[in-house]
């Protein structure tokens, strides 16, 4: 429980480990956990969106009904779900979080999909003789890319902060594994002789969150056209 010091930038915790170094390793733990679930999230929503919004009548019913289903349910408490049942591991953190969060990306891209396929472009290559496949990964996805890009990476903070609060819970990452929701776990029993050990991580976790949140509000401002002119 050494202070912060010229040797020891972050202190030490109850076992003698170095503060900065786990908080240093936690990122790299917590921005792959966040990323990958959040690109098996956006594989899975795109997919199953862009099918029930171009084919609609009763594929979209069952697909947005199944979307429907995991929307109702707030992200963090079914990935809490998920992960205390699948035990404590990097692989089904990511699983969890994966399961919890394509909902969303589902809905954006259906919704954004029966809006494309009535287009006269749609139409146009339809007429052509384009089959369903070429129409919808050629022309309607590549139209969704702007809101599907600001949803991902307000995702990853969402992500993050589901990752730190599942491990924060002892059901995420495990002991060994140094990320920022087991360091403050860790240094919550020593905050009042040794408040370094979780505010630092915290103090981390706040600035990454507020980033990519920051992220996402600027790409949301240069991507979409309608914000272009309350920007001036």
């Amino acid at each position: 429980l050494l202070p912060p010091s010229s040797h020891h930038w972050f202190g030490t915790d109850n076992i003698g480990q170095d503060v900065f170094s786990r908080v240093i390793w936690g990122t790299r733990v917590s921005l792959m956990v966040a990323s990958l679930a959040i690109f098996f999230s956006l594989l899975l929503g795109v997919v199953l969106g862009l099918t029930a919004g171009y084919f609609g009548g009763a594929v979209d019913y069952i697909i947005a009904g199944t979307i429907d289903l995991f929307w109702t349910f707030p992200a963090f408490l079914l990935a809490l779900a998920f992960a205390a049942a699948l035990g404590q591991s990097l692989g089904n953190v990511i699983l969890a979080i994966s399961i919890s969060y394509w909902a969303g990306f589902g809905r954006l891209m259906r919704g954004q999909a029966l809006s494309i396929r009535e287009r006269q472009f749609v139409e146009a290559s339809r007429a052509l003789g384009a089959g369903n496949g070429r129409i919808m990964f050629t022309h309607i996805l590549p139209n969704c890319t702007a809101p599907l890009t600001v949803w991902a990476s307000i995702g990853v903070a969402d992500a993050i902060t589901i990752e730190s609060s599942l491990s924060f819970l002892g059901v995420g990452t495990p002991p060994s594994t140094p990320s920022w929701g087991n360091m403050l776990n860790l240094g919550m029993p020593f905050i009042g002789e040794a408040w370094w050990i979780a505010t630092f991580p915290g103090i981390v976790l706040l600035i990454t969150v507020l980033g990519f949140n920051l992220l996402g509000d600027g790409l949301r401002d240069v991507l979409d056209p309608r914000m272009k002119g309350l920007r001036r």
